[in-house]
């Protein structure tokens, strides 16, 4: 269903302290394009730094295009904006029916259609894919400064799935310019963007996957991503049947919890037959009614066996699971409704022992 192919060097990054020098590397060594999707771009700490280094970037002369959701990040301050301008990075908000969540939009499926994953393909040979926004792990847009860093992983992985994703990157990017050309009655232009999103896209950006002979010798990963098209219920999918094959132990940290009856039925399932389920869910909540809504699933899970610990010490963010000790995913999917049935999300999965001990040893 999901098949995994042979990847390039593929390693964990664990929070923000892993995973902002290693971007930040990878942007600096960029020499043809940057494609970063983000949830949340907050100008903070660590934010400025990435964004500082997409500068650099676009001053040497690369291509930066910067995608960010229109619910998720504030408007782009003054300040940056001429930055941004000034480098020839590309800013683009994603906000399919406008950004509002006021009032009866509340009441519309479409407004929470967001733009969740966390990607950023450089040159169509390194990929990072996780859970973390660019976003400082000691600061919170609603909390402020925190106290214990945000809990939250990602991976970066060259080969294949670079390749994989640049693609759908750069199909979302133009979709998002023809929808955008579109309510600004730009017939014409929005036209021209959906001819490329559906045909240039992929053969715009052939000669950069050609440029790069890249080696496939790394574990066995899959990038799967869920949309509102072909790919509703891939992510959960990929959850159901790692879980129903699952023989000894299942382990999943996830920030928002509250999973539909198939793959509650899934866990309790695999709890029946004696396999230890442990569920690593959030203590200190950010959203009131996203933990509230959760507490009811809690009572058959635990009638069935499945284990289910609250992380206190901080903000839990981490949407991650293992199997068996050989399954692993690391993603941007919580497994709530809005990531499940709604958002634009990104998980990779990873069939490798090693990191598979790795990711549930910490």
């Amino acid at each position: 269903m999901f098949p995994l192919h042979k990847s390039g060097a593929l390693q964990l990054l664990q929070g923000g302290r892993d995973f902002f020098p290693a971007l930040i590397k990878a942007l600096d060594a960029a020499q043809i394009w940057i494609q970063l999707e983000t949830y949340i771009f907050d100008f903070h700490g660590a934010g400025a730094e990435i964004a500082e280094a997409l500068i650099r970037a676009g001053r040497r002369g690369v291509t930066v295009q910067v995608l960010v959701d229109g619910i998720g990040t504030s408007p782009l301050p003054a300040e940056w904006r001429q930055k941004f301008a000034a480098a020839q990075v590309d800013w683009c908000v994603y906000s399919p029916l406008g950004t509002g969540l006021s009032g009866l939009g509340l009441l519309l499926p479409e407004r929470w259609r967001r733009l969740h994953r966390k990607l950023c393909a450089i040159d169509q040979h390194t990929l990072f894919c996780g859970g973390i926004n660019v976003l400082d792990d000691f600061y919170d847009p609603n909390h402020g400064e925190l106290q214990a860093p945000r809990v939250d992983f990602a991976v970066v992985v060259t080969g294949p799935l670079a390749v994989e994703a640049a693609d759908a990157m750069a199909l979302l990017w133009w979709r998002v310019q023809a929808g955008y050309s579109a309510r600004q009655r730009h017939m014409a232009a929005a036209w021209e963007k959906f001819k490329e999103a559906g045909y240039g896209g992929r053969t715009g950006i052939a000669h950069l996957a050609a440029a790069h002979e890249i080696g496939a010798s790394g574990p066995k990963a899959a990038l799967i991503l869920r949309d509102n098209l072909r790919n509703r219920s891939s992510i959960e999918r990929a959850y159901r049947k790692a879980i129903g094959k699952a023989h000894q132990e299942i382990i999943i940290a996830n920030a928002y919890f509250l999973p539909g009856g198939k793959l509650r039925r899934a866990l309790i399932g695999a709890a029946r037959r004696g396999v230890r389920v442990t569920l690593l869910l959030q203590g200190r909540y950010e959203y009131f009614m996203q933990y509230h809504a959760a507490r009811p699933v809690y009572g058959a899970l635990l009638a069935a066996g499945v284990e289910i610990h609250e992380y206190e010490a901080g903000f839990l963010h981490a949407k991650v699971a293992v199997v068996d000790g050989h399954w692993a995913t690391v993603g941007s999917s919580n497994l709530d409704p809005l990531s499940l049935l709604l958002a634009l999300e990104a998980n990779v999965v990873v069939e490798a022992k090693a990191f598979a001990e790795r990711l549930s040893g910490i």
